[in-house]
């Protein structure tokens, strides 16, 4: 087993709350361990082109409570085909990285399975708001987006209810539903439209009506995002109705902020296995979060996994939300 001197970090794909709380835990430990910690710039692309820096104790202070990621990110197209990954590996090996930390969704751990395959130990961190990587419960970012939209729903509410107006609200969530759910349960929303469940217009302006005739004069309908057209919907709804509905799209400030207390501690519980995988010579595997208890998976296994939605909880919320 090779002997680890140097190691690096990166993110990739879409930044999330908690980012900047796991690339401070994989410099510190990796430091502590006596490792060089080097900082990979803007993704993949940063592996391509050199792009990196040496970082040391000082270079992650006063990091933990920002959002985002102080290293940047970026989706590297070039990365796809197999000569990125060949640039990559070359790059390396030029530098004397022994092994890199890649922080971000599922995407970002094929490319980190590609570069392992060419001999480069890689170990993943699942960061992404959408809570939608199958192998772990919990995905660094959820908790910090669902206070964000939580946040300006109850915000959104105060109009909808001066108006006795109808508010379709859409979250993001990319094809899960995670963020939808919760957020719809915590906001009292009369209606929670996920990707996992086909939507139907029909259903939705029957719980509207029923909840109507039950005396409620303002609704909130939350809507995760790529199901369906909320601006049309909200036309519909008006039109089926007669209340007046509009639209709102919250989209990537819920991807901001300063991370929540839970994303700070779970980055930071990633970041610290990841650099102890690597030193133990581990490869080709992504961090995760079960029962509670940080474990780690291969990748080709994580990938493969399925992850849905809690049909319990989604039942739940339509029954008590009229």
């Amino acid at each position: 087993m090779k002997d680890v001197k140097t190691i690096g970090v990166l993110t990739s794909g879409g930044d999330a709350p908690g980012m900047n709380a796991a690339i401070r835990a994989v410099v510190r430990a990796g430091l502590e361990k006596g490792f060089k910690v080097l900082g990979i710039m803007r993704g993949y692309n940063g592996l391509i082109n050199e792009d990196m820096v040496e970082m040391d104790y000082r270079s992650v202070s006063n990091i933990i409570n920002r959002g985002g990621t102080f290293l940047y990110s970026a989706r590297s197209l070039e990365f796809k085909e197999d000569a990125g990954v060949e640039k990559a590996k070359e790059t390396c090996l030029r530098v004397g990285l022994d092994g890199i930390v890649v922080i971000g969704g599922d995407g970002s751990f094929r490319g980190a399975a590609d570069l392992s395959r060419k001999g480069i130990p890689c170990i993943g961190i699942p960061g992404t708001i959408d809570n939608d990587i199958a192998c772990s419960e919990y995905t660094i970012g959820f908790n910090t987006a669902l206070e964000t939209a939580m946040d300006n729903i109850d915000k959104l509410r105060d109009t909808t209810q001066s108006h006795d107006r109808c508010s379709v609200v859409e979250v993001m969530g990319r094809h899960a539903g995670h963020i939808a759910l919760n957020v719809g349960i915590a906001c009292g929303a009369t209606y929670i439209v996920v990707n996992e469940i086909p939507y139907d217009l029909n259903d939705v302006l029957a719980h509207i009506q029923k909840s109507r005739a039950l005396g409620k004069k303002h609704f909130i309908i939350v809507v995760s995002e790529g199901v369906t057209d909320v601006y049309k919907m909200a036309k519909d709804i008006e039109s089926a109705t007669g209340i007046e509905s509009r639209a709102t799209v919250l989209g990537h400030i819920q991807r901001g902020g300063s991370p929540t207390v839970k994303d700070r501690v779970v980055a930071s519980q990633m970041g610290w296995k990841a650099v102890e995988l690597l030193a133990e010579g581990k490869s080709n595997r992504v961090v995760a979060v079960k029962d509670n208890d940080i474990v780690d998976y291969d990748i080709a296994e994580a990938l493969s996994m399925k992850k849905t939605i809690d049909m319990n909880l989604y039942n739940m919320a339509k029954s008590m939300s009229l």
